[in-house]
């Protein structure tokens, strides 16, 4: 197996009047191609922060991020991007598309799409690997796939405020899945889920996991998350307790 995500002293600083604050100091892990893992920790441990910069939704301080295999600021770099934020956001929302999806605890879908739209919505806004590789009818079937596997056929065109909590969730895994990202991360995915609701996502994600050998990277404080994972990296106060 080989290393799909690197970090290396990796900080995230902010300037708090005259005071340095590290939400992040010196992280430094990797993560495994095929990993369940689980970046542990209570609330403003500097988690979430961690994992928004593993998706490139937020940049560090200092410090190296490799992605499948690219170094974000050598590689690519950003570092005589970063005062052109269109050229900047362009680089950076390639980069996802390449490698990222995402599940957020929100759910995030489109109110106005129904549930085979909100899956399909990826592929029609930029290149990633499923855009790219196929047609239209594959594309189809691979929707319509990811839809009977999240068991979600039967409201296939039934919209977002006619699903409950949990089937939304599925839409949003199979949507985070449609692109054939290499990695997903998931940020408190359970949090706003019943305890049912959230033990059938978490067995649908290890199971997808499993079949798809997709990486998964969760955000938790989640228990049955952290029991679920083969890899746990734990954080306290910005800093790695355990990777």
């Amino acid at each position: 197996m080989s290393a799909v995500i690197e970090l290396h002293n990796i900080y995230k600083t902010y300037q708090m009047e005259k005071v340095q604050v590290h939400a992040v100091a010196d992280a430094s892990f990797s993560i495994q191609e095929g990993d369940f893992a689980a970046i542990s920790g209570p609330s403003g441990s500097g988690k979430s922060t961690l994992l928004n910069m593993i998706g490139l939704i937020d940049l560090p301080t200092s410090g190296q991020i490799i992605l499948n295999g690219i170094d974000v600021y050598k590689d690519m770099d950003l570092s005589k991007t970063l005062k052109v934020p269109r050229k900047l956001d362009a680089m950076l929302t390639e980069l996802r598309r390449k490698n990222l999806g995402f599940i957020f605890q929100t759910f995030n879908l489109i109110p106005v799409l129904n549930v085979y739209e909100n899956v399909e919505f990826p592929l029609k806004i930029g290149p990633s690997p499923a855009a790219d590789s196929l047609n239209a009818g594959q594309r189809r079937e691979w929707i319509d796939f990811l839809i009977e596997t999240v068991g979600l056929t039967a409201w296939k065109t039934h919209k977002p405020s006619e699903l409950s909590g949990g089937q939304r969730q599925r839409v949003a895994i199979a949507r985070a899945l449609v692109t054939k990202a290499p990695i997903i991360l998931a940020d408190e995915p359970t949090a706003n889920l019943d305890s049912k609701n959230g033990d059938q996502i978490l067995e649908l994600m290890k199971k997808l996991n499993e079949d798809l050998k997709t990486t998964f990277v969760f955000s938790t404080h989640d228990a049955k998350i952290v029991g679920m994972s083969n890899h746990v990296i734990k954080i306290s106060d910005g800093h790695i307790l355990q990777a």
